[in-house]
């Protein structure tokens, strides 16, 4: 059938087909709902903190009283979107702009578009293709551009899902709880509905002008577009592969799609907390969601270009290699020693002169892995990891010993490359992650400091693992990946000094968390006793530290920690009311040894002197005063049982939710009596933060370095260490200095860039982003 665009019959399919879409995605919102159920109710069974776990149940109890209305409110919305959008001044679904320029936005619309395009994000990378083949021939059929508010974008059915999930109740904070597996579904949902959109097409005889010759003559002759024509594009499989490429700039810098270029990225940002509830300038965030939205836009260029019609590369399910070509990748595997022992490599020659011989053999071999190859899209992918890793090889701050050894990961890369789509992209595949954090931990290191090393080793011994493997696939490079965290951590604090400090570090943790601990217990003991005021404030303020002091020194079951115990209980009851003559002679027989101990405990935690003295005098005097007191005694069952529970506090003591502890230079020496002078404590100041930069804080990879400027000094440190529960944190310098930092001033020194990475993107994103560019510059190797 000859489709010419415009017709009333053209248009009225492509409604249709529209049609036939939103209810095909209404019909799998139960599916939906039910993802988002599963999660919250499986979330709600795993341990956390307490205030976790009361987020989730208020999640799960928020979900289940409004799960119904939402489902409704959002078929109502995705159905309601087919009908042509009024012109409103709201700022929402109906702005004719979307994310272009600065503009002034509400707080909860600018935070709805944040969301939504996260979320349209990961969903584009599912339905890639088949939205591409249903964009462009519903385009064909009404002879225009899909409308920034078309409900065939991606954005606008995420944008219409968080609209309604507030609309109803909801809270916002709920929703970012259960993104992942709800974008998840929806993205299956919409790869269904779009390969049904096509199929359709199909079926109605529809065929897109996949021309960009005539793309570019829209362009111009459209309204508001001021873009001169392009030249059509050349014949053949180099013309092809530069239509790839000019096809992939375009869709990413159209102000109709959906792709978050550098200068776009930044309209995504959430405002500061300062200005809540204020109009904001779009273009304000974080630099951890900045430098994700950067990456992201590298990957979907990437994408873009490997699924061109030129290449036709499946980003789903990749078809097997070629037989020549596979053959030829298997014979590098076997005789991988022998091939690079021809460069030196295997002689320990791990001079610059060495790297250069080592980058033109693997380039040499990526030549003729191209030859063997039978399709576009292999030569396209082989052509793409060569030129990551010629990237990654001239980086001259790596040093020449593990550009070397990344030289030879090139071809199980390719390897992987070739068989998953992923690699492509997920950012966090494990090939990718395992090149990131080996280039970021050896990018602080000269030649000198690093050949020999056990990084070094380390390294060696990873790629000669992956070579061997027969099958490289995820599960290898996953394997040697947790390998080498493990040894990252093992290898980052193994230095005298800094095992030290991380010992110290992690005791002072240790004693505020029993500390907070033994205080909860104890009000919990203490909740239904007449006790008095004085001796309660006793207790939790100090007490309770005595007894996390004894029991990070000594242990929890030592004979002083005991006694200490023993002395609450003991001293619970001396302050209660003795109305009988017994038990005012126990008081009196008891008080000295009671005495004695509550010198000991407050000379463990350094209270001595006249301060010892002030508090064992406040102590006495309200004993003396409930001496004489005629009111009710505690009952000898309730003290037992306390000195019983005391005992074995560690038994009942649980994982509650903890702030941040006090951290200072005195508390690291009265620890372990060590001078702390050249350690810097960096504790918290109560410094405002913004929520998301502790997070932030909370995420770094141990290995990174970062220039970090403190009292106007600044100094390159890697980061080594972190508490179990991510409290403290412990960065070294090349010298064997220590800046031991809390976790709030941590997020506050992100926040104010006093704590920079010295590496603004990944290794492997940036030998993407070189890729791209050289592919820019010279399309014609793409194929050739």
């Amino acid at each position: 059938m000859d489709f010419s665009p415009t017709s009333t019959a053209h248009r009225r399919l492509a409604h249709l087909a529209r049609q036939r879409f939103v209810e095909g995605l209404c019909a799998g919102l139960p599916a939906l709902d039910k993802t988002v159920h599963d999660f919250l109710t499986e979330l709600m069974g795993q341990t956390a903190t307490q205030r976790d776990m009361q987020l989730r149940r208020d999640a799960w109890m928020g979900h289940q009283a409004h799960r119904k209305t939402w489902v409704e409110h959002l078929g109502r919305a995705w159905r309601e979107s087919l009908a042509p959008p009024p012109v409103t001044g709201r700022g929402t679904l109906n702005a004719s702009k979307a994310f272009d320029g600065l503009e002034l936005l509400g707080d909860d619309v600018l935070e709805n578009k944040i969301i939504a395009s996260r979320m349209a994000l990961t969903l584009t990378e599912h339905v890639a293709a088949p939205f591409d083949a249903a964009r462009q021939r519903t385009q064909h059929l009404e002879g225009r551009e899909l409308a920034g508010t078309d409900i065939l974008r991606p954005e606008t059915l995420c944008l219409h899902l968080v609209e309604q999930w507030l609309e109803v109740g909801l809270q916002r904070d709920h929703l970012q709880m259960v993104i992942d597996p709800l974008q998840r579904e929806l993205a299956a949902l919409a790869l269904a509905q779009y390969q049904a959109l096509v199929k359709l097409y199909d079926e109605q005889g529809v065929v897109a002008q996949d021309d960009l010759r005539a793309r570019v003559r829209r362009a111009a002759a459209g309204p508001n577009t001021g873009s001169p024509a392009e030249p059509p594009p050349a014949s053949g499989p180099v013309g092809l592969a530069s239509q790839a490429l000019q096809q992939s700039r375009a869709a990413l810098g159209r102000p109709t799609e959906f792709a978050p270029t550098r200068q776009a990225a930044s309209a995504f940002m959430p405002p500061p907390p300062g200005m809540r509830g204020q109009p904001v300038m779009a273009g304000i965030g974080s630099p951890l969601v900045r430098a994700r939205q950067r990456a992201q836009g590298v990957m979907m260029q990437l994408r873009r270009l490997l699924t061109q019609p030129t290449t036709g590369y499946d980003m789903v399910k990749a078809p097997p290699a070629s037989a020549a070509l596979a053959h030829a990748l298997a014979a590098h595997r076997v005789s991988a020693d022998s091939y690079y022992s021809d460069v030196a490599t295997l002689v320990e020659d791990y001079s610059p002169q060495a790297v250069v011989r080592v980058a033109s053999a693997v380039r040499e071999r990526s030549v003729e892995f191209k030859k063997k190859a039978s399709t576009a899209s292999e030569k396209a992918i082989i052509e793409v990891v060569a030129l990551m890793f010629q990237s990654i090889l001239s980086e001259d701050r790596i040093p020449p010993s593990v550009r070397v050894w990344f030289a030879r990961l090139q071809v199980p890369v390719l390897r992987v490359a070739l068989a998953e789509p992923e690699f492509f992209s997920n950012l966090t595949h494990p090939a990718r992650q395992l090149i990131d954090r080996m280039g970021a931990c050896v990018l602080g290191f000269d030649a000198s400091s690093i050949n020999g090393s056990a990084l070094e080793a380390e390294i060696r011994r990873i790629v000669q693992v992956i070579e061997q493997y027969p099958e490289t696939g995820q599960r290898v490079f996953q394997l040697v990946h947790d390998e080498f965290e493990k040894f990252l951590a093992k290898f980052l604090t193994e230095k005298q000094g800094t095992s030290r400090i991380v010992s110290v570090a992690q005791q002072v943790e240790q004693r505020e968390t029993l500390a907070i601990q033994y205080t909860i217990e104890l009000r919990a003991l203490l909740k239904d006793m007449p006790v008095r005021d004085e001796i309660r404030e006793f207790l939790f303020k100090t007490w309770a530290e005595v007894l996390a002091m004894s029991a990070v020194r000594d242990g929890a079951q030592h004979a002083s920690t005991a006694a200490f115990k023993r002395a609450a209980a003991d001293l619970v009851w001396a302050a209660g009311a003795k109305p009988n003559r017994a038990d005012r002679a126990l008081v009196i027989q008891n008080l000295p040894a009671l005495l004695q101990s509550l010198r000991q405990g407050l000379a463990l935690i350094g209270v001595a002197g006249p301060e010892q003295d002030a508090q064992i005098k406040g102590i006495t005097d309200t004993l003396a005063d409930a001496f004489l007191s005629k009111t009710a005694s505690i009952p000898q069952a309730h003290i037992d049982a306390m000195a019983k529970r005391l005992a074995n506090l560690e038994d009942y003591i649980g994982d509650e939710a903890l702030g941040d502890m006090p951290l200072s230079a005195d508390n690291i020496e009265m620890l372990l009596g060590i001078d702390a002078s050249s350690i810097h404590v960096i504790a918290d100041n109560g410094a405002p933060v913004q929520d998301d930069m502790v997070a932030w804080a909370q995420q770094l990879p141990l290995g990174t370095w970062f220039t970090l400027d403190h009292n106007g000094a600044s100094t390159q440190v890697q980061y080594a260490w972190h508490s179990q529960r991510k409290q403290l944190h412990l960065f070294a310098t090349r010298d064997g200095g220590s800046y031991l930092i809390q976790l709030r001033r941590l997020g506050a020194y992100l926040q104010a860039g006093l704590l920079v990475a010295q590496e603004e993107e990944s290794l492997t994103l940036r030998a993407t982003r070189d890729a791209l560019t050289k592919l820019d510059a010279n399309p014609e190797r793409l194929l050739g």
